[in-house]
């Protein structure tokens, strides 16, 4: 097939975040099977003429607009894109993404019948997706590739206590539910990476499919580890600058930790990933918490740990940080947004994990992996085993593409 990309994420290397880590991944699939791609993306200016040479060669053509700028943080503005936000309906991050140029480009291509299938990785590039397209242009495919929900997302941070504006996320909240619901009408496919995104989709009534391709890990990348390691050594890794992950940090070494020192003295804390913010970046001024920013191999790091700890109370969608950590061996405790999506996690017969959401409950699974090493090993050989056979990038390209190629047959016999 023919197959049009859209990116608003420069998705090279993989390792910048979970949207480039789905994005490349996939497209190394399909390409691999030998599908046509070409890719429209956007860089800021951290991304460099070698990444854009790098991530050119898995794409028969590369087309890279540049980014808009980061938009201001004066009040003045941020309330007239708030107002913005309220008269048209669409989230400000994807208003952001809008680009007249690609869209343009884009709108030259699908006129031309260049494609036949347009795939947006991430909702954001929706924005670049025509309304009418499904009417004028029938036997294209047109497929949205959600990573988690707007609405669901926003709607568990209100009930959370984790929204950083309360009184602004509740003006949006029926916003965003009409948003994504209408969102759905113009696509002729909607893919998740979970069953709980896919019953919100599902609810919001769209006519289009909604079908779970879940996330995987690169097994080369995260190979399984040769020993336990034992000692009493926690884990923590992601991008350090998303306010989930400051979240699960400054849970994790603010509240977690203290009751494990009363128990296990020795407990250390090592928070792995780039951009630290300064929430996270205070943490390490406690001895035995550690903030390294990016490293150059996420997996030597998990490794070296005892228990990899997720204590995330907000974000939706499959976390790959958990698969990555699962490939690798070490054990896992997460609560129920760090192991959404992945199916079995914690069955009894073949427990890959322990789930745990409160404070108590976290502290309480950490210790007993303290002190149960045949616990921790049967973790570790269950997490690899699950990934192997059910979350590999590999199983999700292969579905990837066969719901591509499907949906062109179906349309082509009708």
């Amino acid at each position: 097939m023919n197959i049009l990309m859209l990116s608003a994420t420069f998705p090279y290397p993989p390792s910048r975040g979970g949207t480039q880590n789905r994005t490349f991944h996939l497209m190394q699939a399909l390409q691999r099977s030998g599908h046509s791609l070409t890719l429209v993306t956007q860089r800021d200016t951290s991304v460099t003429g070698d990444q854009i040479t790098a991530l050119g060669q898995w794409v028969e053509d590369l087309q890279v607009f540049p980014a808009p700028p980061v938009p201001s943080g004066q009040r003045s503005a941020k309330i007239r894109r708030f107002g913005q936000v309220l008269i048209q309906g669409t989230p400000s991050h994807v208003l952001h993404r809008y680009h007249p140029d690609l869209q343009r480009w884009v709108d030259a291509g699908v006129n031309q019948g260049r494609w036949q299938a347009i795939t947006g990785e991430h909702s954001v590039n929706e924005i670049h997706v025509r309304p009418q397209w499904r009417r004028q242009f029938p036997q294209l495919q047109i497929v949205l590739n959600v990573h988690s929900s707007l609405y669901r997302t926003c709607a568990n941070q209100l009930a959370t206590g984790t929204a950083e504006k309360p009184w602004r996320d509740r003006l949006l909240l029926p916003l965003l539910h009409r948003y994504e619901r209408q969102t759905c009408g113009k696509f002729s496919q909607i893919v998740v990476t979970t069953d709980e995104d896919q019953r919100q989709f599902q609810a919001f009534q769209s006519a289009a499919p909604v079908t779970v391709i879940a996330n995987g890990v690169d097994l080369e990348q995260f190979p399984y580890r040769a020993a336990d390691p034992g000692g009493q050594h926690l884990v923590f890794v992601g991008g350090l600058d998303y306010f989930v992950n400051i979240d699960a940090a400054c849970r994790l070494g603010r509240e977690v930790l203290p009751p494990l020192l009363e128990r296990y003295p020795h407990t250390t804390v090592t928070l792995v990933g780039s951009n630290p913010a300064e929430a996270v970046l205070a943490l390490a001024q406690h001895p035995q918490i550690t903030v390294t920013g990016r490293v150059p191999s996420v997996a030597e790091y998990l490794h070296r740990g005892t228990v990899f700890v997720a204590p995330l109370r907000t974000g939706f969608g499959m976390k790959i940080k958990t698969l990555e950590a699962m490939a690798a061996g070490i054990p896992v405790v997460a609560s129920d947004r760090g192991l959404e999506g992945i199916t079995g996690a914690d069955d009894p017969k073949t427990p890959a994990a322990l789930r745990a959401n409160t404070i108590a409950e976290t502290v309480a699974a950490i210790g007993q992996l303290f002190e149960d090493p045949p616990l921790r090993q049967t973790l570790s050989r269950h997490g690899r085993s699950l990934v192997e056979s059910e979350y590999t990038w590999a199983r999700a390209g292969e579905r990837y593409g066969q719901l591509l190629m499907g949906n062109l047959m179906d349309n082509l016999e009708s």
